[in-house]
C-alpha cells in the first residue's frame, strides 16, 4: 500500500508520483506579449518615481517599462540589468509586494499595483533566452580581485569587477554558485534551474574564474588572499544556526529549515524526500513560510507555522502569509517554543504564548502543544568562521556604506554584513556598489 498524507512519522512518497510536477510548478507564469503590453499600459510614468525609491538597486521602472510598450524588450532588459544584474532572479522572489508595488501611485490610488515584478521578468526572460549577454568586458587592467561567496552579493561584485577589465577569483563553499538563489529559495518561486540559468549566463562576461569546494577560515585566509589579490571581497552569507533554547532541541526531527529547503532544491525526485505527517515550523520570516508551504505541497497532513510575535511583527510579508495560509499551513502567532517531546524523536512541541511589554516579549504562562513529526527551525542564522581581526558589530562584519571593512584592501557585502536587509536584491546592490568602490580603489594612481 503506498503512503499518503495520513501515514505517521516521516516518509516519502505521500502523494502520487505524478502530481509533484503540478505541485512544484511555477508560482507566477511569465506574462505572455499580449498580458506584458496590458500590464506596461497601467504604468503613469511617474517623474520622480516612487517604486524607484523603493527599489534597494534603483533600476528606472518607468524606463523599462516604456521600452516594454515600445516592443522593445531587450532594451528593457537591458536597462534593469545595468543596475540589477540578477535582475531575472529578483523578479522572481522579490518581495515586490512591500518594495516597488507598495508605494506605486496605482497600488496608493486604486489598491492595485502596476505588475513591475513580473514586466521585469518578461524582459529579463526574453533576454536570457535568446541566449544574449548584453555588457562587454573592458581591456584587462592586470589587477586581481577575490570575492568569497558565490551568492547573490558575490555574483553581483564579480560581475561589475570582471566588466570593468578586472580578473576575479570567485571561492565558494558549496558544489554550485548561486547561493541562497540555488540553496535557499522555496522551489516553486524558481522552477526549472532557473538560478543555474542565470549564473552561467552570468559568467558570459569573461573575466570570472570560479572555484569550488573553498571555504573562509578552512582553506582560505585573508593573509593569504590579501598577500595574492590586489582586493578581496567578502560575500560568505550566514552559514551559523541559531538555537531554538528550547528542551530537547537535540531530538531526531528537529532540522534547519535552510538544510531542508536546500535538500528540497537539489533533490531530481521529490516523490522520494521524506516529509512527516505533523510539520511544524518555527519562525516569522521567508524561510519559514517557504519550507511550511514547501512541506504541505509534499504531502504533509498537518502543517503549523509558529512566530513568537504578532502577524504585523512578520519579516515574511502579508502576501507570503497569506500565500502559506491558502496552501493550508495554520499560522500560531505570539507563541514560542518551550519543550521538545518525545523518546529520541520528536513527537510534540510545547509553546508559551507571549505578549509585549514595552517593546519587551514576555511569557504569559498559558501553554500548548502541538503534535509534531518534525521540526523545522527558521528562527535566523548567524555570521560564522570569520577571522578575529575583522570587526563584527551586531552579529555580522562591520561595514561602510560602501562595504568596505575595518582592514584595508577587504571588502564585504549581502547578509554577511551589516546594513542589509537579507534580501537577494539588497545583497546584489551591495555587491554591485563594493565593486565600484574597489574599481576606484584599484585605478588610483
Amino acid at each position: 500500500m503506498s503512503n499518503t498524507p495520513l501515514t505517521p512519522g516521516i516518509t516519502a512518497g505521500r502523494l502520487p508520483e505524478e502530481s509533484y510536477a503540478a505541485q512544484f510548478s511555477d508560482l507566477h507564469p511569465v506574462l505572455d506579449e499580449h498580458e506584458a503590453l496590458v500590464a506596461a499600459d497601467r504604468c503613469y510614468f511617474c517623474h520622480d518615481a516612487p517604486c524607484m525609491t523603493a527599489c534597494p538597486t534603483s533600476i528606472d521602472v518607468p524606463l523599462f517599462i516604456r521600452q516594454i510598450m515600445t516592443g522593445t524588450p531587450e532594451a528593457a532588459a537591458k536597462t534593469i540589468l545595468e543596475q540589477n544584474i540578477l535582475g531575472g532572479m529578483c523578479a522572481r522572489v522579490c518581495p515586490t509586494e512591500t518594495l516597488c508595488e507598495e508605494v506605486c501611485v496605482r497600488e496608493v490610488a486604486e489598491g492595485k499595483p502596476v505588475e513591475i515584478g513580473r514586466l521585469q521578468r518578461y524582459a529579463t526572460d526574453i533576454l536570457m533566452e535568446k541566449g544574449v549577454h548584453p555588457f562587454t568586458r573592458a581591456e584587462p587592467t592586470g589587477k586581481t580581485v577575490a570575492v568569497v561567496g558565490a551568492g547573490p552579493a558575490g555574483l553581483s561584485a564579480a560581475h561589475r569587477l570582471a566588466m570593468y577589465g578586472h580578473d576575479v577569483v570567485m571561492f565558494d563553499a558549496r558544489p554550485k554558485s548561486g547561493g541562497l538563489n540555488e540553496y535557499g529559495i522555496a522551489s516553486y518561486k524558481a522552477p526549472d534551474g532557473f538560478a543555474q540559468k542565470e549564473v552561467d549566463w552570468l559568467m558570459q562576461i569573461g573575466g570570472i574564474t570560479v572555484v569550488n569546494g573553498k571555504k573562509l577560515g578552512a582553506e582560505l585566509s585573508i593573509e593569504g588572499l590579501k598577500s595574492e589579490y590586489d582586493a578581496v571581497f567578502l560575500a560568505i552569507g550566514l552559514a551559523g544556526v541559531n538555537a531554538l533554547r528550547a528542551e530537547g532541541e537535540d531530538k531526531s526531527g528537529v532540522l534547519d529549515a535552510v538544510d531542508f529547503i536546500s535538500e528540497l532544491r537539489q533533490a531530481e525526485d521529490l516523490s522520494k524526500l521524506p516529509i512527516g505527517r505533523n510539520v511544524v515550523v518555527i519562525g516569522g520570516g521567508m524561510t519559514a513560510v517557504d519550507a511550511a508551504v514547501q512541506a504541505k505541497l509534499l504531502g504533509a497532513q498537518n502543517v503549523s507555522m509558529v512566530y513568537r510575535r504578532g502577524r504585523a511583527r512578520m519579516s515574511a510579508s502579508e502576501y507570503e502569509q497569506d500565500l502559506a495560509a491558502s496552501k493550508g499551513v495554520q499560522i500560531f502567532y505570539n507563541a514560542a517554543p518551550v519543550a521538545v517531546y518525545g523518546n529520541g524523536s520528536v513527537t510534540e512541541v510545547e509553546f508559551e504564548y507571549t505578549a509585549e511589554d514595552g517593546g519587551t516579549l514576555k511569557g504569559t504562562g498559558e501553554t500548548f502543544r502541538l503534535p509534531a513529526d518534525q521540526v523545522f527551525k527558521a528562527i535566523g542564522q548567524a555570521l560564522d568562521g570569520v577571522p578575529e581581526e575583522i570587526e563584527i558589530t551586531g552579529g555580522k562584519i562591520a561595514v561602510d556604506a560602501v562595504g568596505r571593512t575595518s582592514v584595508p584592501g577587504i571588502w564585504a557585502g549581502g547578509d554577511c554584513a551589516t546594513g542589509g536587509e537579507d534580501l537577494t536584491v539588497t545583497a546584489v546592490a551591495e555587491g554591485r556598489d563594493a565593486a565600484e568602490d574597489i574599481h576606484a580603489k584599484l585605478m588610483e594612481g
